[in-house]
């Protein structure tokens, strides 16, 4: 007779529409009771809108009638929300206290840094004025969901992403609002997003040290922050203050990362400092915490964020800077493992 471990196997090769994730992996499997040769699947109906329930319950009968011994299946669900299922290991905020540093770029990188190393992963943009993530993965498509909540979009890679700008009727619509809704929106995406289970959680902030940062501070429980900066004197002074920021609400600076920091002639290999020469060393002092990347202007990066594309990208500085974030947070975060 078929065992609970081969069921919640199969359940692992049927995807969720909208997300395309496993239900094991979206965590909606709740129980599953076997009875002679009838299996009974209970799920979570959290995010699910009523055709998807029945299109997830139909194909759940049709995989399970086919496991050996197992002559009826029955498939319920049950009432939940989001957070009844998310199961999110590391929530990490990637900061700056000024803007056009490239937060969303690291965040993006991040994010693929990660998937490449089999974690599982979602960003989430939190950036509400000024989203940019959807863009550089190359994501229109609008979120699907349910009275209960919403489903993440998933990337080329299977990186799991919300942002305003997918609920947006034009991606170009500016988002007028003030801060209260602004910090709304951002716990929605925490509260009402149905992750299921992450390792990690990237959460792209927009710069400054106010409402929207003081909110995912406050509200999401942040296992630490990745400061962003450019060389420039006045980036540096002004990303100051985000380092402060996260001192003083005792949120961990896992490490920083300078971005455009130098630029590497194709003609000779000369490298030229476009913006003056490094702040690394004196912000990874300030912040008291490793330097995970200098990232250099290049034009290819550049294009294949304009594209969509930027999961394409490889470099070895890139997949340096996933092995240093991993080694750091294990060291300096307040780390676990999503079940």
């Amino acid at each position: 007779m078929t065992t609970e471990a081969e069921v919640r196997q199969s359940l692992d090769g049927i995807l969720v529409p909208g997300p395309v994730r496993s239900l094991v992996k979206m965590n909606l499997v709740r129980e599953v009771a076997i009875t002679d040769q009838k299996v009974k699947v209970t799920l979570a109906a959290a995010a699910l809108g009523t055709g998807t329930r029945d299109w997830v319950r139909d194909k759940v009968n049709q995989v399970v009638k086919e496991l050996p011994g197992v002559k009826e299946a029955e498939t319920d669900f049950v009432e939940a929300k989001p957070q009844d299922v998310n199961e999110i290991g590391n929530v990490v905020a990637v900061m700056s206290g000024k803007g056009g540093v490239g937060k969303s770029l690291i965040s993006g990188l991040l994010g693929i840094c990660l998937a490449r190393q089999d974690h599982d992963v979602g960003i989430l943009d939190a950036d509400i004025t000024g989203p940019s993530i959807p863009m550089m993965f190359g994501v229109s498509v609008r979120p699907t969901g349910g009275e209960t909540g919403i489903m993440p979009v998933t990337t080329k890679t299977g990186i799991e992403m919300m942002s305003i700008n997918l609920l947006l009727p034009h991606e170009d619509d500016a988002v007028v609002w003030r801060g209260p809704l602004i910090g709304k929106a951002i716990t929605q995406f925490w509260e009402e997003v149905a992750w299921g289970k992450l390792d990690y959680l990237v959460v792209d902030l927009p710069p400054g040290t106010a409402d929207a940062p003081l909110t995912v501070m406050q509200s999401l429980p942040v296992s630490g922050a990745v400061v962003v900066f450019s060389p420039q004197e006045l980036a540096a002074m002004v990303v100051r203050k985000a380092v402060q920021m996260c001192q003083k609400m005792e949120i961990p600076i896992i490490g920083v990362v300078e971005n455009m920091s130098y630029l590497i002639l194709p003609e000779d290999g000369r490298r030229i400092d476009v913006f003056g020469p490094s702040k690394a060393q004196d912000m990874a002092e300030a912040a008291q915490a490793p330097l995970l990347l200098q990232l250099p202007i290049d034009p290819e990066l550049a294009r294949l964020c304009d594209k969509g594309e930027i999961e394409r990208y490889d470099s070895a500085l890139v997949t340096e800077f996933g092995r240093a974030f991993v080694e750091a947070i294990s060291k300096r975060g307040r780390v676990k493992k999503a079940s």
